[in-house]
C-alpha cells in the first residue's frame, strides 16, 4: 500500500520571531481598513510631514459671559514660504456659529466650505438655524465619515457660537481625527504650545469681550516673543447674542524677546 502523507497546514505559531513583527503589522493594517480603506491611503494621515504641516497655523478660542472670541492667523504658508499675508480662515456657518480652520491647503477651505454650504441650505429649508452645539455634532459625523474614506481630510478646526435660544456661549475643538470636545477655551497649532497655560492662569467664566481681547493679546504676546514665525498678525472675530462681527485687533504692537 501508498504511504500515507499527513497534509502540513503552517499556523501563526510555526511562524518566526521575524515574521511575527510583519503578521502583526499586517493585522494592524486590515483593523484599520475594515471599513474599506486601503493601508497606504489609510495610515497616509498619520504622515509626520502632514501632522507638522497642522501646526504652523494659529487658531484660538475663547468664550466668556456672553460672548465666544475667534483668532486665527493671517499668513497663508507653505514650508518656510508666507504664500499670503491676509487671509481669513474663518467661516461663518450662520447668524450666531463660525468656524476657523489649520490643515492642508485644499482640503481646509473644500472642507469648511461644504459645511457652510450644508449649515445654509439647512437653514433655507427650514427656516431655522442650527445651534452651535448641533453645527459642531454635524461636522464631526462628516470628519468621521471622511476618515474612512480613501482620502481624508487633513483639518483642524474651532468652532463657536452663542445658541440664539438660550443666549449661551460655546466652544468646541475638533481635530483631523474626528475628535470633538466643547471646552471653554481653545488653541490649535503651535499656539496650545504656548498659550494654554497663559489662557488656564487667566480665563474664568464670567470674563468680559473687553477681558477677552486682553487675555487674546497676552496670548499673541507671547507666540510673537517665543516663536521664530511670522504668523502675520490675527483675524479676531466675536460671537454674541446680536451676531458675528469683526473685532480691530493691533497686529503692529512690538514685543520685547524674552
Amino acid at each position: 500500500m501508498p504511504e500515507s502523507k499527513t497534509l502540513w497546514i503552517p499556523t501563526l505559531l510555526d511562524r518566526t520571531e521575524k515574521e511575527w513583527g510583519s503578521v502583526t503589522n499586517d493585522i494592524a493594517c486590515r483593523r484599520f481598513s475594515g471599513c474599506g480603506i486601503q493601508a497606504e491611503a489609510g495610515l497616509r494621515v498619520f504622515n509626520t510631514d502632514i501632522i507638522t504641516s497642522l501646526g504652523r497655523e494659529v487658531l484660538l478660542g475663547i468664550t466668556g459671559k456672553d460672548f465666544t472670541i475667534i483668532a486665527a492667523s493671517k499668513a497663508a504658508m507653505r514650508g518656510a514660504t508666507i504664500l499670503k499675508a491676509s487671509d481669513d480662515k474663518t467661516r461663518q456657518l450662520n447668524k450666531h456659529t463660525l468656524m476657523a480652520y489649520s490643515g492642508e491647503a485644499g482640503d481646509t477651505v473644500q472642507f469648511a466650505e461644504y459645511i457652510q454650504a450644508n449649515a445654509q441650505l439647512y437653514s433655507m429649508r427650514n427656516e431655522t438655524d442650527l445651534s452651535p452645539a448641533a453645527l459642531a455634532n454635524f461636522v464631526r459625523g462628516e470628519l468621521a465619515s471622511s476618515l474612512r474614506s480613501r482620502k481624508p481630510y487633513n483639518v483642524n478646526l474651532l468652532l463657536g457660537g452663542v445658541d440664539p435660544i438660550t443666549h449661551k456661549p460655546s466652544l468646541y475643538w475638533l481635530d483631523y481625527l474626528a475628535a470633538l470636545a466643547p471646552v471653554p477655551y481653545a488653541a490649535h497649532g503651535y499656539a496650545q504650545y504656548y498659550c494654554l497655560s497663559i489662557l488656564d492662569k487667566h480665563h474664568h467664566p464670567d470674563i468680559t469681550l473687553g477681558q477677552g481681547i486682553k487675555l487674546l493679546n497676552l496670548c499673541t504676546d507671547e507666540l510673537k516673543r517665543r516663536l521664530p514665525i511670522d504668523f502675520k498678525g490675527m483675524v479676531v472675530k466675536a460671537v454674541t447674542k446680536d451676531g458675528i462681527r469683526d473685532i480691530e485687533f493691533d497686529d503692529d504692537k512690538v514685543v520685547k524677546s524674552a
